[in-house]
C-alpha cells in the first residue's frame, strides 16, 4: 500500500527531509557547471597558448559583466508577473538547468590551431552564455528557500543542507578530475576537460530536475509579485551601503577570501605541476582541505549561539593568519614531506575559512536588519546585489591580477607542466603570501569593521522585536 504524504494545515506536504535532500540537489547541480570554473586558467593558458597578459584582460571584462549580470537578470526576474503552473523561480531553474547542459563545456572548447582572435571570441562568448544560464538557474535558487517554509528552523535546515550540496558539489570533482584531465607529464588534456564538463553539466540537469520536481512550495508570492517597488538609485543605494557597517565589513572579508583562494587557483596548480611534480593529487588535497569545513558544519548553530557570529569568524581568521604565517615560514620542500605540511597548514586554514563561510550569509542577514534598525529601511535587494557585486569583481580581479604576477614571477604558459625549479619555488610562495593575504583582509573585515558582536546583535534583535528563538 502506497504510503500517504502528512499534510499541513494549508494542504501542503509537511516539511522533512525530503525537502532539504532537494534544496541539497540543487546547490549540487549549480557546483557541477561551477566546480570546472577553476580550471580556466590553465585550459586557455596551458592548453590553449593564451598569454598570461591576454587572458587576465579578457577574464577583468567577462568578470565585469558577470558582476552586472546578477542584478541585470534577478531585476528580469522580480519584474515578470506572469503566472505559471507551479512557480516562477521553479520555471527559470528549469529553464537554466537546461542551458547548463551544455553552456559549460562552451568554456572549454579544445580548437587549439585556431587563430587567437577566434579563441578570444570563443572564450568570451562561451563564458557570457555559460554565465547567463548559470545565473538564470542561481538566483531564483537563491530566492527559493524563503518560499519553502517560513519557519527559521525549516530555513536554518534549507541553509545547512544548501551548503552540504555545495561541499559534495566541489568535492567529487574536485578529488577525480585531476586523474583524468592531466596526464603522466602532468599537462593538461583539453579534450577531456571538454568530455568532463558536458558531462558536469548532464549530471547538474538531472540534480536540478529532481530539485524541482521534489520541491514543495508553502508560501504564497502572489502578494510579493504584485507589490509596487520603489524606482532605484543606485548613487544613494552605494551610498547607504557604505555606511552599513556589518554589510561593508563582511563585504571585505568575503572579497578578500575570493582574491585570495580564487586568485591563487592557478598558481596553487602550478605549485602541484612543477614544484611537487604531481598535479594529480591535487584535487585530493584540495578535498582534505574542505574536511575541516564539514566537520565545523555540524556544531555551527550551537557555537554560534554560545559565542556569537562576528566572535567566532574573527577567531578562524586568526587561525587563518597563524597557519598561512607558518605555511611561508615552514620548509615546505618539493617531497612528501613537503606536501605533508603544506596540507597540515592548509586544513587549519580551511577550518578557518569554513567557520566564516558557514556564517556568512547569516551575518548578511544581520547587516540588513542593521540597516533597518538604524535607518528604518531594510533595502535587502540592494544590500544583497552590491554584497554580490563586489564579490563577483573580486573573483574576476583576484585571477588576473595573479597571473600578471605569475608571469613577473616568471611563468611562462608554454612550459607547462615544466616550469623550471626557480620559478616553481616562486608560485610556492606566491600560493602561501595569497593565503595571507586572504587571511588578513578577512581579519579587517569581520574584526575591525563588522560591528555587530553577540551583545550589539542581541540589543538590535530586541530593538527590532524579531524573534531569535
Amino acid at each position: 500500500m502506497k504510503k500517504t504524504a502528512q499534510l499541513d494545515a494549508k494542504g501542503h506536504r509537511k516539511f522533512g527531509i525530503l525537502d532539504s535532500i532537494a534544496y541539497a540537489a540543487g546547490d549540487f547541480g549549480c557546483n557541477m557547471s561551477f566546480a570546472l570554473k577553476s580550471t580556466l586558467i590553465i585550459f586557455w593558458t596551458q592548453f590553449m597558448g593564451m598569454t598570461s597578459e591576454l587572458y587576465a584582460l579578457l577574464l577583468i571584462v567577462v568578470q565585469v559583466w558577470d558582476a552586472i549580470n546578477d542584478p541585470l537578470i534577478g531585476s528580469m526576474i522580480d519584474a515578470d508577473k506572469r503566472t505559471y503552473k507551479r512557480n516562477k523561480f521553479l520555471t527559470y531553474i528549469s529553464v537554466g538547468s537546461i542551458g547548463l547542459i551544455v553552456a559549460g563545456a562552451l568554456c572549454f572548447v579544445p580548437w587549439r590551431s585556431a587563430p587567437m582572435i577566434a579563441k578570444n571570441i570563443i572564450f568570451i562568448a562561451g563564458y557570457v552564455v555559460w554565465d547567463a544560464f548559470y545565473t538564470v538557474a542561481n538566483v531564483p535558487y537563491g530566492s527559493l528557500l524563503s518560499l519553502i517554509s517560513s519557519k527559521p528552523a525549516d530555513r536554518a535546515s534549507l541553509s545547512a543542507w544548501r551548503s552540504i550540496g555545495s561541499m559534495i558539489g566541489n568535492m567529487v570533482p574536485m578529488a577525480i578530475l585531476p586523474f583524468i584531465i592531466y596526464d603522466e607529464n602532468d599537462n593538461l588534456i583539453g579534450e577531456r576537460v571538454f568530455i568532463a564538463a558536458l558531462i558536469m553539466g548532464v549530471m547538474g540537469f538531472i540534480a536540478f530536475q529532481f530539485m524541482i520536481r521534489k520541491t514543495e512550495i508553502r508560501e504564497d508570492i502572489e502578494v510579493k509579485l504584485n507589490e509596487e517597488t520603489p524606482k532605484f538609485n543606485v548613487f544613494k543605494a552605494m551610498w547607504n551601503f557604505l555606511k552599513n557597517r556589518p554589510a561593508v565589513g563582511a563585504t571585505l572579508a568575503a572579497m578578500g577570501m575570493f582574491l585570495g583562494m580564487q586568485g591563487g587557483t592557478a598558481a596553487v596548480t602550478v605549485v602541484f605541476q612543477s614544484y611537487f611534480k604531481n598535479a594529480q593529487i591535487s584535487g585530493v588535497v584540495q578535498v582534505f582541505s574542505i574536511l575541516p569545513i564539514i566537520f565545523f558544519t555540524p556544531f555551527a548553530r550551537k557555537m554560534v549561539s554560545k559565542f556569537g557570529k562576528k566572535e567566532l569568524s574573527t577567531f578562524g581568521a586568526i587561525c587563518s593568519i597563524a597557519a598561512c604565517i607558518l605555511m611561508v615560514v615552514l620548509p615546505i620542500t618539493p617531497d612528501n614531506k613537503g606536501i605533508l605540511i603544506y596540507v597540515l597548514c592548509q586544513l587549519v586554514n580551511s577550518l578557518g575559512i569554513g567557520i566564516y563561510s558557514t556564517v556568512s550569509w547569516a551575518m548578511m542577514g544581520d547587516a540588513i536588519d542593521y540597516n533597518e534598525w538604524k535607518n528604518g529601511t531594510r533595502e535587502e535587494g540592494v544590500v544583497y546585489s552590491l554584497h554580490s557585486f563586489f564579490r563577483k569583481l573580486a573573483q574576476g580581479l583576484g585571477p588576473a591580477l595573479v597571473l600578471v604576477i605569475m608571469a613577473a614571477l616568471g611563468y611562462v604558459e608554454a612550459d607547462e607542466g615544466n616550469q623550471v625549479f626557480a620559478v616553481a619555488l616562486n608560485m610556492r610562495y606566491l600560493v602561501a603570501g595569497l593565503y595571507l593575504f586572504s587571511a588578513v583582509m578577512q581579519f579587517v573585515g569581520l574584526g575591525l569593521v563588522y560591528n555587530l558582536d553577540k551583545k550589539t546583535l542581541a540589543k538590535m534583535n530586541e530593538e527590532l522585536g524579531r524573534n531569535t528563538d
